[in-house]
């Protein structure tokens, strides 16, 4: 009885767990049986793999062949785990010798042609095989970049079953035809909803015209990472205002990156070329898009992120907030307050890593009219239409303001007078950098992730800057979380204002921005 073992990674959201690909030929029925619950695409493998080896100049051993994918209680999903089959199967016929392929994790999905495919969620899974000690993976060449950014693995690129055989035998590689190029990853399904995915180039601040109390908004949520929700008439403004906040946020760190990076690879919404995504993600959702699209879910290619994920250290954007269904806008109560997504299914529990800036942009009626003359809705269909958007989501927004109306002044207003994003963005970097200064000796990075207990014991303002908040709280108009989230905003404008500790105008300010009085 022949026996011969590669391995593979199975992920679960964007955690990986290393899969030994056991296969053996036996006497019996000939035929390729799969074992260790495959699902559909990945019983396929039996026919993609068949084709493959005989395409690629191998023989395929006419005798009864069993595939084991231990540990068998874990689901297995995908194709990605084409290239370690056919390698074992070929190992156990002793077509190349089973120490050579022995500690390999191998990745990819196989044509008939022979040909290795790139698949997603390669950097997780090399995260996954580094930490469970694998250090030499294969992988198809197009995904050789991402696999390339997880240190001390080695990655060996393959573009086809044949030139990986001449690797294992120490053979030379195959001369390769223009057809052999890896093909790259397709978009999910999921992404073509989703508009916009990280900052660009030929967006500016000093575009918009006026609304000076909104561009200061603007600068405290880039700063301290805080919520923001705009309302206000068509054409006032606030798309071209959200649309430019990631100009105004810093690189993403080493950390953060890879973050994102793994998301969006499992995802399958690597922008091409960019193997790493190193500034920060923009998403904007449709507001037809369900509660899956925007917290994730799905079956069959498995649970998949959604927009809460893929904007993870980045801006979601909610344009029409108040025509999203009401479910699918409370369903970002969790990861707002937690900074995570955790899906719960049949015999699986997945996390995926979700701390965004929520940014809303909501009309004041349905009409939609740029001029409150021009309006006939009733106040009972205003207020029906406004209140959509749940108190509890709303009591999570740090920063709300009514936006009106540009004046023919501001809208003649010369921009090379305006700030641009860079200048704004100048003064962000550097409160961030008293942020992470003052939160150093701490896992926080930015005001908005302070928890209240640790706000009100390590963080309390002066009692002197206080009068704005105690002042609330005696009329009832600022509650427990309330209160929590003034502080947040007291401390970032701070920061922009480069003082130690909030003064009583840095709360009066972060209690008017909270309450929406400000405009």
């Amino acid at each position: 009885m022949a026996l011969a073992k590669t391995r593979s990674v199975a992920l679960v959201g964007v955690e990986g767990f290393v899969v030994d690909v056991e296969a053996t030929i036996t006497s019996g029925v000939p035929g390729l049986h799969l074992v260790g619950l495959p699902d559909t695409a990945l019983s396929e493998a039996r026919d993609r793999v068949r084709a493959a080896i005989f395409n690629s100049g191998e023989s395929w051993p006419h005798r009864h062949v069993t595939v084991s994918l231990f540990p068998a209680s874990l689901p297995k999903k995908g194709s990605g785990y084409d290239v370690a089959i056919a390698v074992a199967l070929l190992s156990a016929a002793e077509a190349v010798s089973p120490a050579a392929c022995a500690g390999l994790v191998m990745l990819g999905e196989l044509g008939l042609d022979g040909r290795i495919r790139a698949v997603p969620g390669v950097l997780p899974a090399v995260l996954a095989a580094a930490h469970s000690g694998c250090h030499t993976v294969v992988v198809p060449a197009a995904n050789a970049g991402e696999a390339e950014l997880v240190p001390d693995t080695k990655v060996i690129p393959v573009s086809t079953l044949r030139a990986l055989m001449c690797h294992l035998r120490d053979e030379p590689p195959p001369a390769l035809d223009e057809d052999d190029a890896a093909l790259p990853v397709g978009p999910h399904p999921d992404a073509l909803t989703l508009r916009g995915r990280a900052r660009r180039s030929d967006l500016d601040l000093a575009d918009v015209r006026g609304q000076a109390d909104a561009r200061h908004a603007l600068e405290v949520s880039a700063a301290g990472g805080h919520h923001l929700c705009f309302s206000g008439p068509p054409g006032c403004g606030k798309t071209m205002l959200a649309e430019r906040l990631p100009t105004l946020l810093p690189p993403l760190e080493s950390s953060a990156a890879l973050e994102v990076t793994a998301i969006h690879s499992v995802a399958g919404t690597l922008p091409p070329g960019r193997p790493l995504i190193t500034e920060a993600p923009f998403y904007a959702p449709h507001h037809t898009a369900t509660i899956p699209a925007m917290v994730g879910g799905g079956s069959g290619r498995g649970i998949q992120p959604g927009a809460a994920s893929l904007a993870h250290h980045g801006v979601l954007f909610l344009d029409e907030a108040p025509e999203f269904q009401s479910g699918v806008l409370d369903a970002l109560r969790q990861p707002l307050e937690d900074g995570e997504v955790m899906i719960s299914r049949s015999g699986a529990i997945t996390r995926f890593p979700a701390r965004f800036t929520l940014v809303m942009a909501a009309n004041p009626c349905p009409c939609a009219a740029a001029k409150d003359v021009d309006c006939r809705c009733p106040p009972a269909v205003r207020h029906r239409y406004l209140s959509r958007i749940s108190g509890p989501l709303l009591d999570r927004i740090d920063l709300k303001l009514e936006l009106q109306p540009a004046t023919p002044a501001e809208l003649r207003y010369d921009l090379e007078f305006a700030e641009s994003s860079q200048t704004v963005a100048e003064r962000v970097l550097l409160a961030r950098e008293r942020t992470a200064k003052r939160l150093a000796a701490t896992p926080w990075r930015t005001n908005a992730e302070i928890p209240g207990p640790e706000l009100r014991r390590r963080f309390t303002p002066p009692p002197e800057s206080m009068a704005p908040v105690d002042r609330a709280l005696r009329l009832g108009s600022l509650s427990a979380r309330g209160l929590d989230r003034v502080l947040r905003v007291a401390w970032t404008c701070a920061d922009l204002g480069g003082r130690d500790h909030p003064a009583a105008e840095d709360v009066g300010l972060a209690l008017d921005l909270w309450t929406g009085k400000r405009a």
